[in-house]
């Protein structure tokens, strides 16, 4: 038999299902000399199952955009397809040709979730009545918002349209727990996934002090000569109830490691060692960004 692929997905408040293992593409798109590696390590990740795309105008001023818009060409089907507007240009206007733009970097007509990328100067008011009008052109399935802490999405859920937010991408791994504190907990109740972006850090040196933790190797080793520390933080994040993560990874092997993490079943002794080694917080935190 073929082997299964089937990626495990959680239900958006619309009722949509969105995987819960993604492929990130922050940083894709800037060199041209890596843009056929970039766009193959895309479409294995399809070919593995990881049907989830993140993407947004901001990376690489839309250069990611058309890596991912190479990568599914002929294979829209296929793909949960995730964007994001500059918060610049998330009025009513701006966000209308912001979203047409990046619907012809991607080759479709139409993205599966559409973020707000932060929290900008435009009333967030406005903000939901334009991601409404995309929504109602059918030139967006379902919208939410990036790196709103709970504060913020209180107040979002209070202006009218606010109860439509499909999700909430945030920076979240076992070094960054903050989230855990009280907005993890408010997006559960209201049945509101979280993406956690950067699962295994974004810069060289955090994630040296990421994959180098003792703990992390001990229960790598402990887990299999073939598996690695980056599998099982990933795996740990994998476990969260509500939480979709979107590794970003070009080289094949990372890839397939990455889809492999979700097959790693951590025990008890696992979760508490790796408490122990990463603990949660014990208090409120501002919400941390990349």
């Amino acid at each position: 038999m073929p082997p299964d692929h089937t990626i495990k997905t959680l239900l958006l408040p619309s009722g949509r299902k969105i995987p819960v293992l993604g492929q990130g593409t922050w940083y894709m798109g800037e060199n041209p000399a890596q843009r056929k590696r970039e766009v193959d390590a895309l479409r294995l990740g399809m070919e593995l199952g990881v049907s989830l795309i993140d993407t947004a105008e901001m990376y690489a001023e839309g250069g990611a955009e058309e890596i991912v818009g190479e990568a599914i060409a002929g294979r829209r089907d296929e793909v949960f397809l995730v964007s994001k507007v500059y918060p610049h240009n998330a009025g009513r206007r701006g966000m209308q040709a912001a979203c047409e733009r990046s619907l012809r970097r991607l080759g479709t007509d139409c993205i599966d979730l559409y973020l707000l990328h932060w929290p900008g100067s435009v009333p967030l008011a406005e903000t939901l009545e334009a991601f409404e009008a995309l929504k109602a052109q059918g030139k967006i399935r379902d919208f939410g918002v990036s790196n709103f802490d709970r504060n913020q999405m209180q107040k979002l859920a209070g202006l009218p349209g606010g109860k439509a937010i499909a999700a909430n991408q945030v920076l979240y791994n076992l070094m960054r727990r903050g989230v855990e504190w009280n907005l993890l907990p408010w997006c559960r109740e209201h049945a509101m996934p979280v993406m956690a972006y950067s699962p295994l850090e974004s810069g060289a040196q955090d994630q040296r002090l990421l994959l180098g933790n003792p703990s992390l190797k001990a229960i790598a080793v402990r887990h299999g000569e073939n598996v690695s520390p980056a599998q099982i933080a990933l795996a740990w994040l994998l476990r969260q109830d509500n939480v979709i993560a979107i590794p970003k990874a070009v080289d094949p092997a990372h890839v397939r490691a990455n889809r492999a993490a979700l097959d790693i079943v951590l025990t008890e002794q696992d979760m508490a060692e790796l408490d122990q080694a990463f603990p949660p917080p014990q208090r409120d935190v501002p919400l941390e960004m990349r």
